[in-house]
């Protein structure tokens, strides 16, 4: 399986709380669903369906898969929602218990045994293992160089600080660009992948 990484940034690389206000407002971040005025139904809902249409498996930290958990189930009927629930699901975390994974077709992983059960899943057969939001831990996967490929909607728009997924370690990671569509909003939609040292 490949991992991906999709995620929505700002032009300063913040990508804390895209969703919505109560998101995540560590650190006194207010901007909370600052993608909202963004969202292109066509180009980057298009490009949303094509990557689910590639994945078989959804990678999580706890806090997103809380959220995520707390809002998918109520959606189905509608496409996108439908393959949210019914895909398989893999939780990060220390604290979570089996009575707590009430998502359907969700597999804790827990925290101390994270990579090793990563790297398992990434050398099993499948398509795309799509980490969403789960900023720490993306930030994990890019500093072991476990990411495949990079998805990013890059939007208009500067916030002034926040979370992010960029290792800040000062070592050097070459990426290729693969593709790239421009929204209507003035969104970019690239695809990255990391490019082999050599």
């Amino acid at each position: 399986m490949r991992i991906v990484i999709g995620e929505f940034v700002s032009l300063d690389g913040v990508m804390q709380a895209p969703g919505g206000p109560d998101e995540d407002t560590d650190g006194g971040f207010a901007h909370g669903g600052w993608t909202h005025p963004f969202f292109d139904p066509q180009v980057m809902g298009g490009a949303l369906a094509e990557w689910a249409a590639d994945t078989d498996g959804l990678l999580f930290g706890r806090r997103t898969w809380q959220g995520m958990a707390g809002a998918w189930p109520e959606r189905a009927g509608d496409p996108f929602a439908d393959h949210m629930n019914s895909v398989a699901k893999y939780v990060v975390s220390h604290t979570l218990g089996e009575a707590d994974l009430t998502w359907n077709n969700t597999t804790r992983i827990p925290g101390d045994q994270a990579l090793d059960q990563i790297r398992k899943l990434r050398d099993t057969e499948g398509r795309d293992l799509v980490v969403m939001g789960s900023l720490s831990l993306a930030r994990t996967l890019l500093t072991e160089g476990l990411v495949d490929e990079l998805r990013l909607m890059i939007m208009p728009v500067l916030l002034g600080g926040g979370k992010t997924i960029y290792p800040p370690d000062g070592a050097l990671r070459t990426l290729e660009l693969i593709s790239t569509v421009v929204s209507s909003t003035g969104v970019h939609v690239c695809t990255y992948r990391p490019v082999a040292a050599g």
